[in-house]
């Protein structure tokens, strides 16, 4: 196995050159730190992470909480911002650990898992945040960041879902839409705010939006948005455009649409959520939410509070863009 000395032999310095060069000491020229990380590169040499968690009383290790079945990692928001998140968290030589109900076949609390594992800090991506284990753990002393949500004592990192209801209401009524109905998703705050942002846009806007044209549904759920998409379509008089809770679930509101004959944009307008690489292919219109920010805000922020545990708790809003696609009718030609 390749040591410091090895290296230090190798480069021409001492062993303390190269342990401060390989930490960024301040002391150390850019290019002998240079030239020693190209070495130990070459040479292969690893740290030895017990050797530097008695050191830096830290051991490297995040933990990550996906407690949401229907939202885990089979949707492609949360896995896009995972990816980020974890990217961002190794270039300071973090690992990713998954926080679960377990340790050795034994069921246990999030909060002692995390223990047990010895983690330095917390990103909840998703989950039930009525749930008691969840609220022991995001009210630990654990430095934790949330994803999509709020809480008092945590760091957030918040896609901008206000204005991403208000984008979309805003271009449907510009093509000439004012017949727009919407399907939302669970209930959850990321869905109170949304809906919020449809009612208070419209109301802006002059829209009347009849109770019908309003349905509660689910993310992520193929069979649910097409059950609903009927209902929509049954009505006596028809919305001309339909917002989705999300990009996939908009797959289900296609094959109703489609298995009555009808067609997207000609017969009705669709419009998504999230802006997923499945609504590109498909030219969905639909709001991309950057999940990349947001899993790279949350990592930094997470590492800042490890690094500074007095830090206060802040909140940091992610906004999004609108993707244009070819799923949304102008009906602006007649008037």
């Amino acid at each position: 196995m390749v040591s410091i000395k090895d290296i230090a032999k190798e480069c021409g310095v001492s062993v303390a050159t190269v342990s401060k060069a390989l930490n960024d000491h301040n002391d150390i020229s850019d290019a002998t730190k240079d030239k020693v990380k190209k070495t130990a590169k070459r040479l292969g040499y690893t740290t030895n992470v017990s050797a530097r968690a008695l050191k830096t009383n830290k051991t490297y290790n995040l933990g990550v909480l996906f407690a949401d079945e229907r939202a885990g990692l089979g949707h492609e928001y949360f896995s896009m911002i995972l990816e980020s998140f974890q990217k961002e968290a190794e270039k300071d030589g973090y690992d990713i650990t998954f926080i679960n109900h377990a340790i050795a076949g034994k069921k246990t609390t999030y909060l002692k898992h995390v223990e047990y594992r010895n983690l330095d800090g917390i990103a909840i991506m998703t989950a039930d945040f009525n749930d008691p284990e969840i609220i022991e753990l995001a009210q630990s002393s654990y430095p934790v960041v949330i994803i999509d949500y709020v809480m008092d004592r945590c760091a957030s990192v918040l896609s901008d879902n206000t204005k991403g209801l208000e984008s979309i209401v805003r271009y449907a009524y510009e093509m000439g839409h004012r017949k727009i109905a919407f399907i939302c998703g669970d209930n959850t705050g990321v869905t109170r705010e949304r809906v919020s942002a449809f009612f208070s846009t419209s109301r802006q806007l002059g829209l009347n939006i009849p109770d019908e044209y309003f349905l509660e549904g689910h993310y992520h759920d193929i069979m649910d948005c097409k059950q609903k998409t009927a209902k929509l379509l049954d009505l006596y008089d028809p919305p001309t455009l339909i917002i989705f809770p999300d990009d996939y679930s908009y797959i289900g509101g296609l094959e109703e649409i489609s298995s009555r004959g009808l067609s997207i944009p000609n017969d009705i307008s669709a419009v998504g959520y999230d802006g997923i690489n499945m609504a590109k292919i498909m030219r969905l219109t639909t709001y991309e939410q950057n999940t990349k920010q947001l899993g790279e805000l949350a990592s930094r922020k997470l590492l800042q509070l490890i690094n500074e545990p007095d830090l206060p708790p802040e909140r940091v809003i992610v906004s999004g863009k609108m993707l244009i696609g070819t799923t949304v009718k102008n009906l602006n030609g007649g008037e």
